[in-house]
């Protein structure tokens, strides 16, 4: 099966959803992004956010910990439905990345998935390149993430 037969394009599925706690923004700020307003909810307040917020980059990595499990179990369903799932590789990257508003504290992001498209490679036509719409919303509906992201697809 291919991801195209899979997945309609222009469908957004729900990944799965991710609660971003304050010890969590400060544990990834401290690892990957040390800026105030990811470390400290006292001199958050104080900013242009004003409150403590994640670092984008925590909110993308957020996506890919939904997704991850999502195609995990999507692989098993088809496998106990006697279907052969869509084998994918790498992705060779992302483009349009926006960060579109703070996640806060206590936020909880609802992550998805939209196939844009689905073609074959000239130069290798065993292998397709699906184009995605990665993006989050949070709890209130407002849209918080969102990037354009190619995977390959090995048929």
């Amino acid at each position: 099966m291919r991801m195209a037969e899979l997945y309609p394009v222009g469908k957004a599925v729900e990944i799965g959803s991710l609660t971003f706690t304050a010890e969590d923004i400060v544990r990834f700020a401290r690892d990957f992004d040390p800026q105030p307003f990811h470390l400290d909810a006292e001199l958050a307040r104080h900013t242009l956010f004003g409150g403590l917020c994640a670092s984008g980059w925590h909110s993308s990595a957020g996506w890919m910990k939904c997704f991850v499990p999502f195609w995990a179990g999507e692989c098993r369903r088809l496998a106990a439905e006697g279907i052969a799932p869509p084998k994918l590789g790498p992705s060779p990257g992302f483009t349009g990345l926006s960060w579109l508003k703070p996640v806060f504290a206590d936020d909880t992001i609802t992550y998805s998935v939209t196939l844009l498209g689905s073609r074959q490679l000239a130069s290798r036509p065993d292998r397709l390149i699906n184009t995605f719409l990665c993006a989050g919303r949070n709890q209130n509906g407002d849209p918080v993430i969102r990037f354009e992201s190619t995977v390959l697809e090995f048929v």
